[in-house]
């Protein structure tokens, strides 16, 4: 599991490959990561936006910016944690991404951004 702190705010990545979904000959990679957001600031804040960088090591980059996550924008008390799963498709075997969520804290309206941490896509045969 990958974790960054900033602001108090945890962010931890869990990344898993989906070769169920996959398809290697037409260069489709579908990967799954579990992210979970743990506020250990003292104040409840909300997740407003989310920007995320995805490179794929063909050199394709794309940027993925929008109001919160999954549609939703949830909030999360002091001490509290968030929990949700998503996806991401590579045209190759190797790629990474990283990104930023938009917080704001619900006593004063302060924004904030919490980073991402950097994590890795790479097809387990990959590793060997």
């Amino acid at each position: 599991m990958i974790t960054q702190v900033t602001s108090g705010v945890k962010v931890s990545v869990e990344i898993f490959y989906r070769p169920d979904q996959s398809n290697a000959t037409l260069g489709h990679h579908i990967f799954a990561y579990r992210i979970t957001i743990t506020n250990n600031s003292e104040y409840s804040v909300q997740l407003m936006r989310r920007h995320w960088f995805i490179i794929d090591s063909n050199s394709t980059n794309r940027e993925v910016e929008g109001e919160g996550v999954v549609g939703e924008q949830p909030i999360i008390g002091t001490g509290e944690s968030y929990q949700y799963i998503s996806g991401c498709n590579l045209e190759s075997e190797v790629g990474k991404m990283y990104g930023t969520y938009m917080m704001e804290r619900l006593i004063d309206k302060k924004q904030f951004y919490v980073r991402i941490p950097e994590f890795q896509l790479v097809v387990p045969y990959k590793m060997n």
